[in-house]
């Protein structure tokens, strides 16, 4: 990843010590979850859903895998998502290994099953974060490109992803939000970002991409950390830095699960509170299937069952 050379403008305000009990307004919240690939793993999914669903998210997303590995798994789990929740579903959709038309045809298949939300993504190269990427014969060239697609197909919510330590293919921080405009001005909704364990820096780039004339929401998503190897394994390869006071917080506790989660809650509900006292209203939710974590930060944060 290269360097970022500073900041793009300079309104960022941080650092409130104060945070208040209990959000004094409902905060809006949503979930991602991954298509299960095996019968125990289809049972500790929809134990998830059934638990986080009385939060009332605003919606569920579901995970697409590198060069569109689990198509067919994600379309089911987000159509039953929806038939048996009520709730918005959406589907993550990427630009790897298919053409215009494949991709087109997959987007048409939602429409059909009454999904009108997709998450647009450029996507990882089929094998996996850290690879080079390259566009597939006849496919769309970037997420840009993809947004303006699924307009031509239907009037979906779309929401894109947005990189607050700048995405690793990214020459520097400024291109990283010329491109992140690009898809707003192909008609994206709503910008979720990667994981960041710093808040100033989500805030630095939610003033910047106001600042470049992004006018959509910017979600932080947050990625509570129950594996911290997992974790630092996942944010190198896609550009997101692990504080050393977070290591620290980690150290010695490879086999006590139960501390873990503590801490776990304990930083992800902190760093929450820190960007809601910024005027941050909306957390999207990477939950890795599990919901104790989340369901316990949402608590932390006043959203609970009604």
């Amino acid at each position: 990843m290269s360097p970022d050379t500073g900041p793009l403008s300079t309104g960022t305000s941080t650092g409130a010590s104060e945070f208040p009990a209990r959000a004094p307004q409902r905060l809006k919240v949503s979930f991602e979850f991954s298509p299960p690939k095996t019968e125990a793993a289809e049972r500790t999914l929809w134990e998830t859903v059934n638990r986080l669903t009385p939060l009332h998210p605003t919606f569920f997303s579901v995970t697409y895998g590198a060069g569109g590995s689990t198509r067919q798994r994600t379309h089911e789990t987000v159509a039953r998502l929806k038939k048996d929740t009520g709730i918005d579903a959406a589907a993550h959709l990427t630009c790897v290994a298919a053409t215009q038309g494949e991709i087109d045809d997959v987007a048409r298949a939602y429409w059909d099953a009454g999904i009108r939300h997709i998450v647009a993504l450029r996507g990882d190269p089929p094998g996996g974060m850290g690879g080079k990427y390259s566009v597939h014969p006849g496919g769309y060239e970037n997420a840009a490109a993809l947004v303006k697609g699924l307009k031509k197909i239907g009037d979906f919510q779309i929401s894109v992803a947005g990189y607050p330590e700048t995405h690793p293919d990214s020459a520097d921080a400024k291109a990283d939000l010329e491109n992140l405009k690009r898809k707003v001005d192909a008609g994206a909704d709503r910008c979720i970002t990667q994981f960041f364990f710093d808040p100033d820096d989500f805030l630095r780039f939610r003033d910047n991409a106001a600042a470049s004339g992004v006018r959509v929401p910017v979600v932080p998503g947050i990625m509570p950390v129950s594996n911290f190897q997992g974790i630092s394994k996942m944010a190198a390869l896609c550009g997101s830095k692990v504080p050393a006071w977070l290591k620290e917080l980690f150290q010695g506790l490879e086999d006590d699960v139960e501390t873990r989660r503590m801490i776990a809650a304990t930083v992800a509900g902190d760093l929450c509170r820190r960007l809601h006292a910024e005027g941050v209203d909306q957390f999207h939710f990477y939950t890795l299937n599990r919901a104790d974590l989340t369901f316990a930060i949402c608590h932390l944060l006043g959203v609970r069952p009604r």
